[in-house]
């Protein structure tokens, strides 16, 4: 691959939490690559590991609980220059300046990610003053033309205001303009549009969308949601339980969904014309601590073999889709 055009290329990654009541491989052998400019999307049931996948990025995974195990997250800021992420402190004066910086995360809920207690315009020129060499007058002035390019009306008034005084659709606007302000070369979306409601889920992502587009921004899209996943990606990767279970182009996954796992998933979407009941994945997703001996989505699988029960699938390479299932070796 040119490494010209590589931003991040993730290999093998493991991170488990060490418990009381046993091991929990929240990320377990994940590899996937993203490029300068590429929207990928993450996409999983709740517990399947996508959030401790981006947090780990940023070595921001719940610690000293959480660990990397091994594994590499080589990082590409320009050219042939690499930074293996997984290899830094997690205090580092290396890793201060990418988190935030260079790369840049939109978490759930932006009214617990937000300060009640300061205001806008003080979170926001936080992570400016943090990482550009500039004064507090020039702070300001980038954060009333970062909410500008979030399309907040009135900035300069917004920025004396607090997280109160703010709609659930605005508060996610401050923390896109927050993750925006210094131009990072990764934006993580993590559950963006989650608990808004329909109209303002769209604004959003569009506005996200636009904005990446216009930044020359990669995107990583992390949701349950296959739609948002349709609208906003250029490539899929689907997650079980800490592993890909299959990764493909949008397009490709959408037109022709191989995993047992995935068409399921899309069998349980809701659609505006559908007749019927909806269908459900049967089941649920297995106990962290008592994972089957083989794949992990047997148990809930309707073609499952007997080799399923007994052996972990690899991830088999069909002319660019691979996919984790025995059906396909």
């Amino acid at each position: 691959m040119n490494k010209e055009n590589l931003l991040v290329d993730v290999r093998d990654l493991r991170v488990y939490f060490h418990i009381e009541q046993g091991i929990v491989r929240a990320v377990d052998g994940l590899s996937f690559n993203i490029k300068k400019g590429q929207s990928i999307g993450i996409v999983g049931e709740s517990g399947c590991g996508k959030t401790i996948t981006a947090l780990s990025l940023m070595l921001l995974h719940p610690q000293p609980e959480g660990k990397i195990e091994s594994g590499n997250i080589y990082y590409y800021p320009d050219g042939d220059n690499c930074i293996d992420i997984a290899k830094l402190g997690i205090y580092s004066e290396q890793i201060r300046d990418i988190r935030g910086n260079e790369i840049a995360m939109i978490f759930q809920e932006p009214m617990m990610s937000l300060n009640p207690v300061y205001s806008i315009g003080q979170q926001i020129m936080e992570a400016i003053l943090l990482h550009q060499k500039v004064d507090k007058i020039k702070a300001k002035e980038i954060t009333i033309e970062a909410l500008k390019r979030v399309r907040i009306s009135a900035p300069e008034q917004r920025i004396n205001e607090y997280p109160f005084q703010l709609s659930g659709g605005m508060r996610q606007r401050v923390m896109i303009a927050i993750a925006l302000s210094c131009n990072p070369k990764l934006l993580i979306a993590d559950e963006p549009t989650t608990a808004l409601d329909v109209t303002i889920e769209a604004e959003i992502l569009k506005l996200i969308k636009d904005l990446q587009r216009e930044l020359g921004t990669s995107l990583m899209m992390i949701t349950h949601d296959l739609g948002v996943i349709g609208e906003v990606t250029d490539e899929v990767v689907v997650m079980y339980v800490g592993k890909i279970v299959e990764k493909a182009k949008t397009n490709e996954l959408f037109k022709k969904p191989l995993h047992p796992y995935t068409k399921a998933l899309f069998k349980s979407r809701p659609e505006l014309r559908m007749k019927g009941r909806l269908s459900s994945i049967k089941g649920s997703v297995p106990n962290p601590y008592q994972l089957p001996e083989g794949c992990s989505f047997e148990p809930r699988c309707d073609v499952a073999m007997d080799i399923c029960k007994k052996k972990i699938p690899g991830l088999f390479d069909l002319d660019g889709h691979c996919v984790s299932c025995w059906k396909y070796n």
